[in-house]
């Protein structure tokens, strides 16, 4: 029976690290499976934990909204981290999980995994086939075009040229007083990017390559804009959301649609540029 888990809206839980107690303990995994002790992490005296938020769940599927920072997996291009989304979720859950796609570690938004084999396999099909929609929001510098379709090849990491197509549509435009270069102001506009193929950094290499690069994104970004935002708001993280996923169920071929809500810091840089974000938080 496919049930609908209500989101526990993931939260970074901070305990100080004398005189407070250790963080709960988490559902153990079972027997049969390995599992790993409690990661209790010391960040400046703090205990760092972290609760994934669950937007579905039935008997082959699981779908999380990872929050941005968080490695979908070990990668030797993505380095080495304290903690990645596959263990955290299968230590949650307690059994093993398997990643269906990806998300760039800087990304947030839906991430789907399978909980056996045999359901991967289907949804590696249906992402290889093009049968998944896969829809982001992002905070791009300056007003890009109201909608247009990017078809600009990539270069892969084994130096192979691939095809690549991303459409977007401008949502909202923005104007603030924030000085940059010669200009008094500076412009940013919120688009929903759906790309039709899965390259590595698609949508940052091609919002790059439009000259319109995604707010708070490196290497692929404005260095300067992106430092102009350190040292003015503090922010410092990738304004770009996997808001949307839509695919069909790989049991009963329901077309399924799951939505992920922006994060605070999206929703803080909403704000300021004067976004209406109600719709997506």
């Amino acid at each position: 029976m496919r049930f609908q888990e209500p989101g526990t809206c993931f939260r970074y839980s901070l305990f100080l690290a004398f005189g407070a107690a250790a963080p709960p303990p988490r559902q153990k995994p079972k027997k049969a499976q390995t599992s790993r002790s409690i990661r209790a992490r010391s960040v400046e005296n703090f205990y760092f934990c972290l609760m994934l938020e669950i937007l579905y769940r039935d008997e082959h599927l699981i779908a999380i909204n990872k929050p941005s920072g968080l490695l979908v997996h070990k990668s030797y291009y993505a380095g080495e981290a304290d903690t990645y989304a596959i263990q955290e979720l299968r230590d949650q859950i307690g059994q093993y999980v398997y990643p269906a796609h990806r998300l760039d570690r800087k990304t947030s938004g839906v991430l789907l995994f399978t909980l056996d084999k045999d359901t991967l396999r289907v949804m590696n099909d249906q992402f290889a086939t093009r049968k998944v929609e896969k829809k982001y929001l992002a905070i791009l510098r300056g007003w890009a075009k109201e909608e247009e379709t990017i078809d600009y090849d990539l270069i892969n990491e084994d130096e192979i040229q691939q095809n690549a197509i991303t459409y977007y549509h401008r949502l909202q435009t923005s104007e603030i007083d924030l000085p940059f270069g010669k200009h008094q102001t500076s412009r940013y506009c919120l688009v929903e990017a759906i790309p039709e193929t899965g390259r590595m950094h698609q949508l940052r290499k091609h919002f790059k390559h439009i000259l319109h690069p995604i707010l708070g994104c490196r290497p692929y970004g404005c260095n300067k804009q992106n430092k102009l935002w350190l040292e003015t708001f503090d922010m410092s993280k990738l304004m770009l959301h996997a808001h949307q996923l839509v695919f069909n169920h790989p049991i009963t071929n329901e077309r399924m649609t799951l939505n992920a809500t922006i994060n605070e810091e999206f929703k803080r840089v909403g704000d300021i540029l004067n976004f209406d974000l109600k719709m997506y938080s």
